[in-house]
């Protein structure tokens, strides 16, 4: 009988040799050797992170590992991590989101939107994006929330009209929605602090370094307005440049009245789930004015599902993307913590900071976060890419005297809109790749295209949009 196996041996050599070559290399001057060794265990970390010899909460179980067995930190301070609340909203935002899957709560959305929108092809995509969008806020798992929920519904309404990859009928309008649904939820996934799982890791990294916390509120307003400019432009550009041979979809209204027919009227569990969505929405909003955090309003929100039943414990235990993000999560942060109290981060910063004297900080601040973006190409993570780049470029952009908080929402932004690039960018990118509807040339030259336009939006409109708020 043959065994399979998750781990990759010539992969976990090339990490662990990573990790000694790093850790017996000359400490740099002025650097705690500490702070060194702990950095060598990290690059190790994040390199597994990327060429993925073992699942990421293996490779972070390892990591953690690694930094008490060689005495680098204590185990309580390995452990730091997991007390963390900004790790535990996500966790729970995840478990909260199961809700919308197993109620079909967030199907029926979905088909409502494109009842209302979708009699043309160019609607039709609007629908689907405002779909994820209203999810965003309460799913932190931007795949769960476009895989797992948007997808199957452009496959079903691509089909509908005739549209498949192995006919070569993809062009009438499954290609279309693919690439538009996909880039929309890149954006979606800026858009909220609880959208996209490493969104919460880049505003702790942040805080971290700066000193300022990103409220939910906070990181959604200076979204709002660059972010509907995004979502309204960017599927036009795609239905220009990408246009689909079916421009009228007078179907796709009768074929989610269908489906929500099929449904039936809304259920006790989806009404729960509405009111649970909306009161977790107004303590996010709230509670820096009536005192409770944003994680103790995720504990409310998840509380109320389970004694109502509309979740189960069991339900609980099975979301292992919420128990695999806890793991990883938590040695990242914990890391990321050390690696500035012990030195390295400040230290680097202070090092980099020569390299882009005199230029101003406006200039800095352009240029980095666009080098950010764009080495996007060398990840196969978003949560990778902001472990391993976040905090170096965030202390050197605020050490050349850019506004802190203007910068850590800028790279926050930028970490989720850099998915736009490529067909492995980021945890959608494979699922909507994968159908089959979109070339890889074709893929990667929309990508290109668009985040020229998310550059554009988000520094131009979305600079001026932070002025008003007074960021700068």
């Amino acid at each position: 009988m043959k065994t399979t196996t998750e781990v990759r041996y010539l992969r976990l050599l090339i990490i662990i040799l990573i990790g000694v070559v790093v850790w017996f290399m000359p400490v740099p001057s002025g650097l705690d050797p500490i702070a060194w060794q702990l950095f060598a265990i990290f690059v190790a970390t994040i390199t597994g992170l990327i060429i993925k010899p073992l699942p990421m909460g293996s490779v972070a179980i390892l990591g953690l590992t690694a930094v008490v067995i060689t005495g680098t930190l204590e185990m309580g301070e390995a452990l730091s991590g997991f007390q963390n609340s900004t790790i535990w909203l996500i966790v729970i935002a995840f478990f909260i989101s199961r809700g919308f899957i197993k109620t079909g709560l967030g199907a029926r959305i979905a088909y409502f939107f494109v009842r209302l929108f979708g009699r043309k092809t160019l609607g039709l995509s609007y629908s689907l994006i405002v779909s994820d969008l209203m999810l965003a806020p309460a799913m932190p798992s931007n795949t769960a929330r476009a895989g797992g929920i948007i997808m199957p519904i452009v496959r079903s309404l691509s089909e509908a009209y005739g549209s498949k990859p192995d006919n070569g009928t993809e062009w009438k309008v499954g290609s279309f929605l693919i690439t538009s649904s996909f880039q929309g939820d890149m954006i979606t996934s800026a858009m909220f602090l609880t959208a996209m799982a490493a969104n919460p890791l880049a505003a702790q990294i942040a805080f971290n370094i700066t000193g300022q916390e990103i409220t939910w509120t906070g990181w959604m307003l200076a979204a709002i307005v660059p972010g509907i400019v995004s979502l309204l432009l960017i599927p036009v550009v795609i239905y220009k440049l990408y246009p689909p041979e079916v421009k009228e979809t007078p179907g796709a209204p009768a074929l989610a009245m269908e489906k929500l027919q099929e449904m039936g009227a809304l259920k006790r569990d989806e009404w729960f789930m509405i009111a649970v969505f909306i009161l977790l929405l107004t303590l996010w909003m709230t509670g820096s004015y009536i005192r409770i955090d944003a994680t103790a309003a995720a504990f409310i929100g998840l509380v109320t599902l389970l004694v109502t039943n509309v979740l189960s414990w069991s339900d609980i235990k099975k979301e292992e993307g919420a128990w695999d993000t806890l793991v990883w999560f938590s040695v990242l942060v914990m890391m990321a913590e050390y690696l500035n109290s012990l030195g390295m981060i400040p230290w680097f910063s202070e090092m980099m900071q020569g390299t882009v004297q005199g230029l101003g900080w406006t200039y800095t601040l352009v240029i980095l976060a666009i080098v950010y973006f764009y080495s996007h190409y060398f990840f196969a993570s978003n949560t990778a890419h902001v472990s391993a780049m976040y905090a170096a470029f965030l202390s050197v952009i605020v050490a050349a005297g850019a506004p802190p908080l203007l910068s850590a929402l800028l790279l926050g932004f930028f970490s989720n809109l850099f998915g736009c690039t490529t067909h492995y960018g980021s945890g959608p990118a494979p699922v909507f790749f994968g159908t089959g509807y979109v070339t890889q040339q074709k893929w990667w030259s929309l990508g290109f295209i668009i985040s020229i336009i998310h550059i554009t939006v988000w520094i131009g409109i979305g600079g001026l949009w932070w002025k008003l708020l007074g960021l700068w």
